[in-house]
C-alpha cells in the first residue's frame, strides 16, 4: 500500500529539488513584494476613493518610478537601500542602509528621483498629444507638480538633499518658502507641517559649530558643485515650464479645476 505513495513522494521531492533555484529567490523576494506591492495597492485604493481608479493607479505609478530613480542612483553610488514603501497622502520613501560618504553622493541619490519622475510624467503628456484626452494631461501635470514640489531646498525633501552639496545654508530659503506656502494657502497643510517638523532640527543645526567630520562631509569639488547646481536649477526650471504649460492647456480646454 505504501509503495505508490512513496513513489509519488520521491517524484515530488525530485521535482522540487530541480526548481528550488526558482522557489528560494522568490521566497526571499516575498517581503519586498509585500512591502512595496502591498503599500502600493493600499495607496491606490485610498486615492481611488477621491479621484477614481484610473487616475489613482497612474499617479501611484508615477510616484513608484520617482522612487525607483532614487534606488537606481543609490545602486550606482554603491549604497544599499530598502525597497520603496508607500504612505497614502504622504508619498513613498526608501531608506538608506548606510549613510552616504559625502554630500555629493547624497545629492546624486536625491536628484535621481526627480529625474526619473520627470521622464515618467512626459509619457502621459505625450499620450495626450496623441489622444487629446485631458485625463493624460492632468496626470502629467500631477507628475510635474509632484517632482517640482520635491525640489524645494529643504530636508526631508529631495531638494534639501541636493542643495546640501552646494551649501546647507540654502535650507533657510527653502524653509521660508514652505512658510510662505502655508501663509498663501491660509491653512495648515498636514504635509507642510510635517516637512517643517523634520526640517527644523537641520536648520537649527546650521547655527552651531561643525565637527571636522561634518565639514569634510560637505566638501565638494568645484566641478561637481557646478554640475549639481546645473542639474538642480535646470531640472527645476524645466519642471516649472512643463507644469505651467500643462496647466494653461487644461485651462484653455475648460478642464482646470474639474
Amino acid at each position: 500500500m505504501m509503495g505508490p505513495v512513496l513513489t509519488v513522494l520521491l517524484i515530488a521531492a525530485k521535482f522540487f529539488s530541480k526548481i528550488k533555484f526558482l522557489i528560494v529567490p522568490l521566497l526571499k523576494f516575498l517581503p519586498v513584494l509585500a512591502k512595496t506591492g502591498g503599500t502600493m495597492v493600499l495607496t491606490i485604493w485610498v486615492y481611488a476613493m477621491f479621484w477614481g481608479w484610473k487616475f489613482a493607479a497612474g499617479f501611484v505609478l508615477l510616484i513608484f518610478i520617482h522612487e525607483l530613480g532614487h534606488v537606481w542612483a543609490a545602486r550606482w553610488m554603491k549604497l544599499p537601500v530598502t525597497a520603496p514603501v508607500f504612505i497614502p497622502f504622504i508619498g513613498a520613501h526608501i531608506l538608506m542602509k548606510q549613510m552616504p560618504p559625502n554630500a555629493r553622493v547624497e545629492a546624486i541619490v536625491g536628484i535621481g528621483g526627480p529625474i526619473a519622475g520627470t521622464l515618467a510624467a512626459l509619457i502621459p503628456h505625450a499620450i495626450y498629444f496623441q489622444t487629446e484626452d485631458a485625463f493624460w494631461l492632468a496626470l502629467a501635470y500631477s507628475g510635474y507638480f509632484l517632482n517640482l514640489f520635491n525640489l524645494i531646498p529643504l530636508t526631508p525633501l529631495d531638494g534639501g538633499r541636493i542643495v546640501a552639496a552646494l551649501s546647507p545654508w540654502l535650507w533657510i530659503p527653502g524653509l521660508l518658502f514652505v512658510v510662505a506656502l502655508m501663509v498663501a494657502r491660509e491653512s495648515f497643510s498636514p504635509i507642510l507641517i510635517l516637512i517643517l517638523i523634520f526640517a527644523m532640527p537641520k536648520v537649527i543645526g546650521l547655527f552651531r559649530s561643525r565637527t571636522p567630520e561634518e565639514n569634510r562631509y560637505y566638501e565638494v569639488a568645484p566641478k561637481h558643485r557646478f554640475l549639481i547646481a546645473l542639474s538642480f536649477f535646470g531640472l527645476a526650471g524645466l519642471l516649472l515650464l512643463l507644469k505651467e504649460d500643462a496647466m494653461s492647456t487644461l485651462e484653455s480646454i475648460g478642464r482646470w479645476g474639474r
